[in-house]
């Protein structure tokens, strides 16, 4: 058997998560709570499921199909009327928890529903909000920048202008919040990735909007779509300085303002920072590095959906 012949059904309940696998028939059982989701995730991620199948259950499944999510298993939650049709068509009449669970991996492999964690329609929002809120930022910048040597006459227009922004700033917030908390697992996401030091709100859905594949890719590849990948610039005998360039300009200045808090109050960055200083870096070239680290990091927790620990994410710049 290989591990892309392993489908998993998991029925949900209140209190406990029944889960069935095919093609091996193995079953267990996990409390539905936050050590047993935990459980869950580690041996399902053993397992390497191609794909994990749970019913939408008034939300109860939320937890466990953001965690699934987070973990990288491809994971579906599908309408409960697919699952009873398909359980009457395979002569499935019986109904226990356990025979639930093996009905859904039964149905995973048979039909193999594709995984769809955030449907592309909100995605598109999310994405549309964030980008919105730069351009209030941005503009929110320049205007106080203005109003500092604004004269008498146009000083009230622009501190208007100001308080405009500020109100539309605060109602962007408001309708992110409102459309994440329609998507778990990107609810899951967000919360994984603020536990960094240093990543904040507006840092971490930027990068959750501009840059899906992070934890999908290795460290040098993620770092240069990014853009914080130092890159040659040599030609014949020429050999230039190598330097950043290129990439995603949102994923950068969210990185930047990250590395930049970090370097002051994470511990894995402060340390990185204030040793390149002593070996001669100058501060531009230390951020950057950071930058590039920060990104390595949160790529690793991504792909093992594993929260901030400083020590096993302490990775050599």
């Amino acid at each position: 058997m290989t591990p892309e012949t392993v489908y998993a059904g998991i029925d949900v309940a209140k209190r406990r998560l029944d889960v069935a696998v095919r093609p091996t028939g193995e079953q267990r059982a996990f409390a539905n709570d936050a050590n047993g989701i935990a459980e869950l995730v580690a041996w399902l991620q053993g397992q390497q499921p191609q794909l994990v199948v749970l019913e939408a259950s008034g939300g109860y499944e939320r937890s466990v199909l953001a965690s699934l999510g987070v973990a990288g298993i491809p994971v579906a939650a599908v309408n409960p009327r697919q699952v009873r049709d398909f359980a009457r068509a395979i002569g499935r009449l019986a109904k226990t928890d356990a025979l639930d669970a093996a009905v859904l991996a039964h149905f995973a492999e048979a039909v193999r529903p594709e995984p769809r964690p955030l449907p592309e329609a909100q995605a598109e929002q999310l994405r549309a909000l964030v980008v919105r809120r730069l351009q209030v930022v941005e503009m929110l910048t320049a205007e106080r920048q203005r109003l500092a040597f604004a004269r008498p006459p146009v000083r009230g227009l622009i501190e208007a202008h100001i308080a405009g922004l500020k109100e539309e700033l605060t109602h962007l917030e408001e309708e992110f919040d409102r459309t994440l908390r329609g998507s778990p697992l990107w609810r899951a996401r967000e919360d994984l990735l603020r536990t960094v030091p240093g990543v904040g709100h507006a840092v971490a859905r930027v990068l959750l909007v501009e840059m899906p594949e992070l934890g999908q890719l290795d460290r040098r590849r993620i770092a240069a779509l990014a853009g914080v990948a130092p890159l040659n610039r040599d030609s014949g005998q020429w050999r230039g300085r190598r330097a950043v360039w290129g990439g995603r300009a949102r994923v950068r200045s969210a990185l930047y303002m990250a590395a930049l808090v970090g370097s002051r109050h994470n511990p894995v960055l402060q340390s990185c920072y204030q040793r390149l200083l002593a070996a001669g870096k100058v501060k531009k070239v230390a951020l950057i590095a950071c930058m590039r680290k920060l990104l390595t990091i949160l790529n690793a927790m991504m792909r093992d959906g594993a929260e901030w620990r400083p020590v096993p994410f302490a990775i050599p710049a």
